[in-house]
């Protein structure tokens, strides 16, 4: 039997101490957490290896070896974390603050709190003695955040043999406590993800003085094409991975049926992150015009965050763009790395099984359905070399804790910390005893 209430005391001071390590990305810096993470598998007898991919960012790699008659298991997360703007936070971001429940800092959600379950479930493992009928490999990476070039890719290139393995872990997918404005326990586990296009525009006009009328400003130009690309409206696309999904939460009760389409558009088009599953999405997020108040700019700037849906291109989309704004003096290049499309990985796995088995003997009235993720993750360059490498954070995230994905306040809840220590080492037990 295991003493849950000192495994949740000793997993929430991990979390906290992890908090507070600054790996905002850029610039990363992820070696101290992947040495702090190696530090407490070390003190169990368990050995690390750390991959140097850049100054300063290392992979965290450990392995419990198993009897081999199956292949391994995967345990994945992420080091690094976007940056914050402190200025806009109510709690400081790299202290780890507890407070009413809830644990604050930036990684709280994406993705420390899943690196702390998973390390517990590792450390679980070796302490109870399991027999493992395969290898669990814990891999902590870096640079997730600003595209995997110094992490998970890096690994795929050079280190072939540590991803060599038939299923992974990693962020993704998880569970809510609302959907659609009913109070539910809805899990999803990511099979699949969106695309990432992030595309660079620049309006080129003539500089002049700022106090005479101008009519050639470039600061003009892209807004013009921003608002352009702001109002438009696009039709919902249904893929075979959303048609899926939407029959099975119709069957649960949770959304109209594909039959009633309008009922069903209007539902969708309600919910942001639900919407984004349906369409390519974009953002401004980044803009930049300007040496000097009195000086027109000759060259402005505009990065925009697109993510696109299974089965479409990054060349097609870049024309439907242009098209869009219509204006040759706006010019539109690729500003992401071309990393090829996300590949759609099966669900009907022995993985599957396992969680769908475990979160329904937890929450007998849970829902447990495949999905696919509207950000991008690690996992896909896993399911590109054809494993079923699942986006699952075992947690209930309240719509507060959902908005924290790279939001202010990022925070998660203690009780929900707990549940997420507990189900992933079940899962993992399940998966490797």
């Amino acid at each position: 039997m295991l003493d849950w209430p000192a495994i949740h005391k000793e997993a929430l001071d991990i979390f906290v101490r992890y908090l507070q390590i600054d790996t905002s990305n850029p610039p990363g810096n992820e070696k101290p957490a992947a040495r702090y993470l190696g530090s407490l598998l070390e003190a169990e007898g368990i050995a690390c290896e750390y991959i140097e991919t850049a100054p300063d960012r290392e992979v965290l790699v450990a392995r419990l070896r198993g009897d081999g008659s199956k292949r391994p298991l995967m345990l994945c997360n992420h080091t690094d974390v976007v940056p914050v703007e402190p200025q806009y936070w109510e709690m400081p971001a790299f202290e780890g603050v507890i407070k009413e429940g809830r644990v604050y800092g930036r990684g709280a959600v994406d993705m420390k709190g899943c690196g702390v379950m998973q390390l517990i479930a590792f450390l679980l493992l070796k302490r109870q003695g399991v027999a493992l009928k395969r290898d669990v490999v814990f891999c902590a990476v870096p640079d997730e955040e600003a595209g995997s070039e110094y992490g998970m890719v890096w690994l795929c290139d050079h280190r072939p043999d540590v991803v060599d393995v038939e299923f992974e872990l990693s962020e993704g997918g998880g569970g809510t406590n609302r959907f659609g404005g009913q109070e539910t326990k809805l899990f999803t586990v990511a099979t699949n993800e969106k695309d990432i296009c992030w595309l660079r525009l620049t309006a080129v006009g003539t500089p002049g003085h700022g106090s005479r009328p101008h009519y050639d400003n470039s600061a003009v130009h892209l807004i013009k094409a921003l608002n352009k690309l702001a109002d438009w409206d696009r039709e919902l696309t249904f893929t075979p991975d959303t048609t899926a999904y939407i029959q099975r939460l119709a069957d649960a009760g949770l959304m109209p049926g594909l039959d009633d389409r309008a009922a069903l558009e209007d539902r969708i088009r309600r919910g942001p992150e639900f919407h984004a599953m349906f369409i390519n999405t974009l953002n401004v997020t980044m803009l930049n015009a300007g040496i000097k108040a009195n000086v027109i700019p000759a060259k402005s700037q505009a990065v925009i965050d697109c993510r696109l849906l299974p089965g479409q291109t990054k060349e097609d989309w870049i024309r439907q763009v242009k098209e869009r704004i219509d204006d040759d003096r706006i010019a539109v290049e690729l500003e992401s790395p071309d990393q090829g499309e996300p590949q759609p990985v099966p669900w009907d796995t022995e993985l599957f099984q396992v969680i769908q088995s475990v979160v329904s003997e937890a929450m007998e009235d849970a829902i447990i359905v495949p999905g696919m993720t509207v950000g991008g993750t690690d996992n896909r360059f896993l399911r590109e070399r054809g494993i079923p490498a699942y986006g699952f954070i075992p947690c209930l995230l309240s719509p507060e804790e959902r908005a924290g994905f790279h939001g202010n306040n990022e925070f998660l809840t203690i009780e929900n910390f707990q549940m997420g220590c507990e189900l992933m080492y079940e899962i993992v037990r399940r998966m490797v005893a």
